[in-house]
């Protein structure tokens, strides 16, 4: 099994990374051959500062092995040190439908009443993720909610270029089906996920923030006055109390029905010294060990440089075929 995924490098990496992605990354190098990269070309697809960009892809690298991504284990990368990506979205542009694109729902989110002053890039990024996945010949993809509609897509391409070319240049991927990903919601507000553009720093929990002020952030958290129930239904309207439920499962790595037979009947001066604990126990290495690497430029270049050579040796066979299918044999 080949498993590519990538993350955009964002910065500031909060609770709602580590348990939504991150943790199912460290699982996946168990599973198989796994290539994991920092999708700097995607954020490009919308306005970027140079050195913020360059800075945020370091820190999440840092933040991946802290985390327990193995450099010796996986293949960790950005995608600019591999030219073969966007040489390949190149490629499947023949290929992809405007009728296709035009159906991609996060293009409508992200580009909102401006779509005529959006970039072709993010028009066409869905085009890019294809790229990535079949660049490696991936049997799997790991993917959430969000993210069926572009495997779907790459499966399209993929089936049609080989179709159109009467080649079997590409493998169509299949989805990754591995352990439910957490849904990490904002401490400050249970029905908005977790994330760092919130401009309260109170809404979520940082992977660089010490044991102090993790433990201070849980203590803070918005809940309600009622005990917790015995079953996850009775907490179907209330998102703050959910969401705690749900992180202390996640951390502890228990289904929520385990929480809640622990603390059934307790309130949350029960429940946060609790919670508090177990995230400071979880993330303390974490942070430490992000802390120390986040700032040692040298060695988190040197290890995406071996990573992107690494990803370019595997990716050469695909392109290459590319190329000849389309007859382009000056190309390759």
């Amino acid at each position: 099994m080949r498993v590519v995924s990538g993350i955009q490098p964002t910065g500031n990496l909060h609770l709602g990374n580590y348990l939504g992605a991150i943790v199912n990354w460290v699982k996946m190098q168990e599973d198989g051959d796994c290539f994991f990269f920092l999708a700097d070309l995607h954020a490009i697809s919308l306005p970027t500062n140079a050195a913020e960009l360059s800075a945020s892809t370091r820190e999440m690298a840092a933040a991946l092995i802290a985390s327990g991504v193995d450099p010796d284990r996986s293949t960790l990368f950005n995608q600019a040190r591999v030219p073969a990506h966007a040489e390949l979205q190149w490629l499947l542009s023949g290929t992809a439908r405007m009728g296709w694109l035009n159906r991609m729902t996060q293009f409508k989110e992200k580009s909102g009443k401006n779509k005529e002053g959006s970039s072709i890039a993010l028009y066409a990024y869905p085009v890019l993720q294809a790229a990535d996945v079949l660049l490696y010949r991936a049997t799997h993809v790991p993917v959430g909610e969000d993210q069926k509609q572009h495997l779907e897509l790459a499966r399209d391409i993929a089936e049609k270029f080989n179709t159109d070319t009467n080649t079997e240049t590409f493998v169509l991927p299949e989805p990754y089906i591995g352990k439910t990903a957490a849904r990490i919601m904002s401490l400050r507000d249970g029905s908005a996920k977790m994330s760092k553009s919130d401009p309260s720093d109170m809404s979520r929990i940082n992977l660089s923030d010490d044991s102090d002020l993790i433990a201070k952030k849980v203590r803070k958290a918005r809940t309600d006055p009622e005990p917790l129930p015995e079953t996850m239904e009775g907490l179907a309207e209330r998102p703050e109390a959910r969401n705690l439920v749900t992180i202390y499962a996640a951390l502890a790595n228990v289904p929520t029905a385990d929480v809640l037979s622990e603390f059934a009947g307790k309130g949350f001066g029960d429940f946060k010294p609790a919670l508090a604990d177990l995230t400071v126990a979880v993330l303390e290495p974490v942070s430490a060990r992000f802390n120390e690497l986040k700032d040692d430029t040298t060695a988190l270049d040197a290890i995406l440089e071996a990573g992107g050579e690494k990803a370019a040796a595997a990716a050469a066979p695909a392109l290459s075929d590319t190329y000849r299918a389309l007859g382009l044999l000056s190309g390759r």
